[in-house]
């Protein structure tokens, strides 16, 4: 019979490739975990694994059951975590996902908050990109995310917090007056400067100023951080889209000039998601609701 062993050391191997790496990654020996990968070959009878010297290849069939495994696990993990939780809101550990554009921005507000209202709460947290937080969503290695929406995928579940308006930044030197309203028609796109591939800001700053190609001549950086496009702009290399949950933080050199767009103002809308199979709903809008608070104030 299947067990949830098996599927938890197939699920490793597929991530890591290498039967040293997976099973020192499940606290076990490599016997051990290539023992168990065999009795699954055996109970499904089909080839998951090619193996190769200092390498391991996925069949077509194994990477489909490794797909479906990591669907088990995470439903596994939620009942394990309705039991422990039943009756308690925000206790625990908490795996909490955020993108880098809003993590230096939210966190020292909204962690504050949540450890004085829930101190039995242990927020762990993972930053990294929207499409990397999604899949360590599904296969369960994370709880929850804060992104931006909307999330076009059925088994997640969302819940929006708030609208963070665009606005244009640019050399304090730039003859646009601060007092000035803009349009995207004001935004040089020889000049934008953008974070590199994979940010889902990047994404918002191109479609809202007209075009999801790559501008010739427009300033390409690949720049990790919005901190860092911002060092950029202040030195007067070219101009950006800074959202407005940035301000406090990224808006104070006085080499940048702040301007906002006109109505109706370019923005994203920040929210939560979860798996629909989560029995931690009622955290997640808790803690919706102490975001909103915050970010309110």
């Amino acid at each position: 019979m299947i067990t949830l062993k098996q599927l938890r050391y197939l699920s490793a191997l597929a991530e890591h490739r290498h039967f040293g790496k997976a099973a020192e990654a499940c606290s076990v020996t490599q016997p051990a975990l290539s023992m168990q990968i065999r009795d699954l070959e055996k109970d499904l009878g089909a080839d998951l694994v090619e193996r190769r010297p200092g390498e391991v290849i996925l069949t077509e069939t194994g990477t489909e059951v490794a797909r479906r495994a990591e669907r088990v696990l995470a439903g596994a993990r939620d009942l394990a975590e309705f039991a422990r939780h039943s009756g308690r809101l925000l206790a625990g550990r908490l795996r909490l996902g955020i993108i880098p554009t809003l993590a230096p921005y939210m966190l020292p507000r909204i962690l504050p908050a949540l450890q004085a209202r829930f101190p039995e709460l242990r927020v762990e947290l993972r930053e990294t990109q929207t499409r990397t937080l999604l899949d360590e969503l599904h296969r369960g290695a994370l709880d929850a995310l804060l992104l931006a929406l909307p999330v076009d995928e059925s088994d997640i579940e969302t819940l929006t917090l708030f609208d963070d308006p665009f606005l244009l930044a640019l050399p304090a030197g730039d003859p646009l007056r601060a007092s000035a309203r803009v349009s995207a028609q004001d935004v040089d796109q020889r000049r934008l400067i953008l974070l590199e591939e994979g940010h889902c800001l990047r994404d918002q700053a191109l479609a809202f100023c007209g075009t999801r190609i790559e501008v010739p001549g427009a300033t390409g950086l690949g720049a990790t951080s919005l901190a860092t496009v911002m060092q950029m702009v202040a030195n007067g290399y070219g101009v950006t889209l800074m959202p407005r949950i940035a301000l406090d933080v990224e808006g104070r050199d006085a080499r940048v000039k702040l301007l906002r767009f006109r109505d109706p103002e370019p923005a994203r809308r920040v929210g939560l998601a979860w798996r629909r199979t989560s029995p931690r709903k009622a955290d997640f809008v808790a803690l919706g609701e102490i975001v909103r608070e915050t970010i309110a104030a």
